[in-house]
């Protein structure tokens, strides 16, 4: 009995023992929370037109009730809007601006917009900025071309990296690790007829990008459209920020559209130069 008493005695204050589980159990479920609330707000950036909460509960394998809770929090803090007549819930204006100040952090809206601006007026159509985020790529800055068709990639898109053109110059042109990794592991998901999906095939296709300094997305990724990119690079050679021109096949043939890499590549050399690396 001493014995005992003495390692309890040495080991914790009275109460500590009980005391510190609590409160540890109580932040770990906090924290927990703050995770699937996150979470929540992920799955719908995944959902331009909105999701009910069974929907978003489902999809996030969240029971119904904690699902509710989380996004009746989320919209009072403005991360979240809720349609009445619809019953969906949107991503909210807390998250816009949110996602401004990163941009702005990066200079991704007053640093690069002028020179995609300056791209949009000689090519008269899209100009897309993106960065690698995972295995996708995120759009982050885009100017549509004064045409009718309007390219549906906007900033905070995430896109897939083996369908299109940004995506194919962030893999080509990355770190020697980074870019082996994504080639052995890198979902290989159609999205349309043309779409790569056989792994033998995209290495070529990233070789290929990597010979001549720029890529091209042919139907691969939207049918009807078609792009080509190059990379922005960092001081260490690599891309941090890939960007493209965008058309309507009926408007470019491939041929004209590559003829735009020269303009893409001073674009990209200005971009490097000014915009802070990662």
């Amino acid at each position: 009995m001493n014995q005992g008493t003495e390692e309890s005695t040495v080991s914790a204050a009275p109460g500590e023992a009980l005391v510190k589980p609590a409160k540890a159990a109580k932040e770990d479920s906090r924290t927990d929370m703050v995770g699937k609330a996150l979470g929540l707000l992920v799955l719908l950036g995944d959902e331009p037109r909105g999701a009910s909460a069974a929907e978003i509960s489902r999809r996030a394998d969240l029971p119904f009730s904690t699902t509710y809770r989380l996004l009746g929090s989320l919209t009072r803090d403005g991360f979240v809007d809720y349609e009445p007549d619809g019953r969906r819930y949107h991503l909210g204006l807390r998250v816009f601006q949110l996602g401004q100040r990163v941009s702005n952090h990066h200079g991704f809206a007053g640093t690069a917009l002028p020179i995609l601006r300056r791209v949009t007026e000689e090519t008269g159509e899209a100009t897309i900025l993106s960065v690698r985020d995972g295995i996708h790529h995120l759009t982050v800055n885009k100017v549509d071309g004064p045409q009718t068709f309007r390219v549906t990639s906007d900033p905070g898109h995430l896109g897939a990296l083996h369908t299109t053109s940004v995506g194919k110059v962030l893999v080509a042109f990355a770190d020697d690790a980074t870019r082996a990794q994504l080639l052995d592991e890198l979902p290989l998901d159609p999205l349309t007829e043309h779409s790569i999906t056989d792994r033998d095939a995209f290495r070529a296709e990233i070789e290929l990008v990597r010979r001549r300094g720029y890529a091209t997305m042919d139907e691969e990724n939207e049918a009807g459209m078609r792009a080509v990119a190059v990379p922005v690079f960092n001081a260490q050679g690599h891309a941090f920020a890939s960007l493209a021109t965008a058309v309507p096949v009926f408007r470019l043939s491939m041929e004209d559209l590559v003829a735009c890499v020269p303009l893409l590549q001073s674009a990209a050399a200005e971009l490097s130069a000014r915009l802070p690396q990662r």
